[in-house]
């Protein structure tokens, strides 16, 4: 089942944003093509990848004009393969012109993240047993996170908290500051009960197995790993015994991935899905 879109509106506000800082008053280089000139352009894959970005990429050119028109032959979600046409448009060409590089950032950037989820998430499917999920953080571009959690849900990984605002995740300062996992914790749970619905897990990080030992005590439901090896994921998950989710974060890599997989931990977090972005090979060319 293909992932939600984010709100209209939040994708006319991306799209918006990339055109007022990318045409401003005018794209002057588009006048020298004459008005009513009607072109047929091709989007085309450079390379293997995972498609990303399609709502994004039509709205900025029906934005600009709303008679362009957009045929899809892949949607996203899907893999795609070098060469292959992604995209039939036809409309003004200045239209087409104007629109063309803020329509490929957003297809390149979100198909460059749902690519990068999908190698993980394969990684994690190969190995024997291994449950655990490829989730994303908060480390996204700014003004761009609803998108770009909605490229990791089409690479298939699944989404982290949104934000600050809907979920608790104590981390090595708000303990520092707390007084402690004990005494955090049972702050946490009574923030949790003031915010109601609004408030979907609390979750301790943890930097050793003492930490955690302490962390189930105080009844802990959720728990991060911090920067722990894959032998000792492994003990934490016997630890466990299947008390609390446990999710393993901190400098994964492609390399190590199944090593962690392996260990048994239910959910992988990797800021990198949406930090370090390799946009995809993407090419428009008009055609006529």
């Amino acid at each position: 089942m293909k992932p939600a879109l984010p709100p209209l509106a939040e994708i006319e506000s991306n799209v918006a944003a990339a055109l007022s800082e990318d045409v401003g008053a005018g794209d002057l280089t588009a006048e020298l093509v004459a008005t009513g000139t009607i072109s047929h352009a091709r989007i085309i894959s450079r390379e293997a990848a995972t498609l990303c970005g399609c709502a994004w990429f039509d709205r900025c050119f029906t934005c600009i004009d709303p008679s362009v028109t957009l045929r899809w032959s892949a949607t996203d979600g899907d893999r795609v393969v070098p060469g292959q046409t992604l995209c039939e448009i036809s409309g003004p060409a200045r239209a087409l012109l104007t629109g063309e590089r803020s329509a490929l950032n957003f297809l390149q950037l979100l198909s460059g993240v749902a690519t990068r989820t999908r190698e993980f998430v394969d990684a994690v499917a190969a190995v024997p047993g291994a449950r655990a999920q490829i989730v994303d953080t908060r480390k996204t571009i700014p003004g761009l996170r609803l998108a770009q959690k909605y490229a990791v849900a089409c690479g298939g990984g699944g989404n982290h908290r949104l934000g600050l605002h809907d979920a608790i995740l104590i981390k090595e300062n708000h303990i520092a500051a707390a007084g402690g996992i004990t005494a955090a914790l049972a702050a946490a749970r009574t923030v949790a009960q003031a915010a109601g619905e609004r408030c979907k897990f609390i979750q301790v990080e943890v930097e050793n197995l003492d930490e955690l030992g302490e962390a189930l005590a105080a009844g802990a439901t959720m728990v991060l790993l911090d920067n722990m090896t894959p032998e000792t994921m492994r003990r934490a998950v016997e630890l466990n015994a299947g008390r609390a989710v446990l999710e393993a974060s901190g400098n994964v890599a492609l390399a190590t991935v199944a090593a962690i997989a392996a260990s048994g931990v239910d959910r992988i977090s990797i800021g990198s899905l949406t930090k370090d972005v390799r946009a995809l090979d993407l090419s428009m060319r008009i055609v006529d």
